[in-house]
């Protein structure tokens, strides 16, 4: 496994997961309703700034890795994925929502190892549609995570018209992904 520094943030983000879970669950005491949400919600952007900073540092250091190309994006859905376990625990989002948002993480990851197994990677690599769903769910996480009024938003309000956003984005950046795979999956099937 190679170590350097941006394979160093993606595992920072990894650890960062169970540390934003433990600021909801663990028994800390001390830490009030307004304090955690605070404290999540700079977890969430610091760990979303080590996903922009990792890839920008392999990129620009040459350091690009198959280790880290794997890692980089397990990471992302893991901590998106426990960010809306948590938001729909404390009921900030919709349960429904969060199961579309993680079940087209998983299928459309699945594809994507399918894919590249038969050499037809390309096929669904990632496009547009879904970068706008990734930024729309990135907002909106710690938009939601904070809970409260910053600066005259509600980011309450806010954060969930951007996760149903994310969620309509996530529905058809899936459908497109499919229907690109479709005759690949029609002639291996």
């Amino acid at each position: 496994m190679p170590t350097n520094i941006p394979i160093l943030l993606t595992w920072a983000r990894v650890i960062a997961i169970p540390l934003l879970v433990a600021i909801y669950y663990a028994p800390f005491g001390g830490f009030t309703d307004g304090a955690r949400d605070v404290l999540a919600t700079g977890l969430f952007i610091l760990a979303a700034v080590t996903d922009w900073l990792d890839g920008y540092l392999a990129r620009r250091w040459n350091q690009t890795s198959a280790f880290g190309a794997f890692l980089d994006p397990v990471a992302d859905k893991l901590l998106v994925a426990a960010c809306l376990i948590v938001l729909v625990h404390n009921a900030r989002a919709h349960g429904l929502i969060a199961l579309i948002i993680i079940g087209r993480e998983i299928t459309i990851s699945a594809l994507r190892e399918w894919m590249s197994a038969i050499g037809a990677r390309a096929a669904v690599a990632v496009n547009n549609l879904g970068k706008y769903k990734t930024a729309a769910q990135m907002v909106a996480l710690p938009m939601l995570l904070f809970n409260g009024v910053l600066f005259g938003i509600d980011t309450r309000f806010w954060g969930t018209i951007l996760l149903y956003v994310a969620a309509i984005l996530t529905v058809v950046s899936m459908v497109v992904y499919l229907r690109a795979a479709w005759p690949t999956i029609k002639e291996h099937a």
